[in-house]
């Protein structure tokens, strides 16, 4: 049942199409399974559905050579990285995709879709249970206060009225060196008194900017 449909250096029309139908198939749920509760562009989705039959031709076409395959194919994965940042999830799909074409390219059409049902299996787990999920009432405060005063402990009672946690990340110049931009990673009490928070601190930094939103992350997968 796990054996390869190919034998042999010599492929069949049969196991050709067999297998290009699979890698269609599994494609086409990895890009199903890269739409889900994530952000993604439609370019990237019809190139996953494609890739794992265009890696397979490839295993295919080097007559078993093995580490030829795997370097062609590895060129897939490559082309992604170098034509646009992508995140976690992305180049984890991209590998997936590639593993699944270069188990296809060999025959091994059921390993192909045992493997594939499993990892998407605990990934769709993993993001359902909320799995490395940062808080939910997780916030990145930016607070922008005049040079003159001074930060260290200016906010220490409003973070312990308003937040679980206050932890100022980064404190850069702006303006000419006139202004401070302070960067906190706060964990709000309760999301419902942030405009009473936010208007607590507009009293303390002379009603300059104040920038208060969740976190900027990679999705995962």
């Amino acid at each position: 049942m796990l054996d390869s449909i190919i034998t042999g250096t010599e492929i069949t029309v049969s196991a050709f199409f067999i297998c290009t139908a699979v890698s269609l198939v599994i494609g086409l749920g990895a890009a199903a399974l890269s739409m889900y509760r994530s952000k993604y562009s439609r370019s990237f989705v019809l190139t996953l559905a494609l890739l794992p039959a265009m890696v397979q031709i490839v295993i295919m076409m080097v007559n078993g050579n093995i580490g030829a395959g795997v370097a062609v194919a590895g060129a897939f994965g490559l082309i992604r990285f170098r034509s646009a940042p992508g995140s976690a999830r992305e180049i984890g799909l991209v590998f997936l995709a590639t593993a699944v074409g270069l188990a296809t390219g060999m025959g091994y059409v059921v390993i192909a879709a045992v493997f594939f049902v499993i990892i998407a299996a605990a990934a769709l787990l993993l993001t359902l249970t909320g799995f490395g999920a940062g808080a939910a009432d997780e916030r990145e405060l930016k607070i922008t206060i005049p040079e003159n005063l001074d930060y260290d402990g200016l906010f220490d009672d409003l973070f312990r009225q308003y937040t679980r946690s206050a932890e100022l990340e980064r404190v850069r110049t702006t303006s000419m060196g006139t202004l401070y931009e302070l960067s906190y990673k706060i964990v709000l009490r309760d999301a419902r008194g942030t405009k009473d928070f936010l208007d607590e601190l507009r009293t303390r930094n002379g009603n300059l900017n104040i920038v208060c939103g969740k976190p900027v992350t990679k999705d995962a997968l």
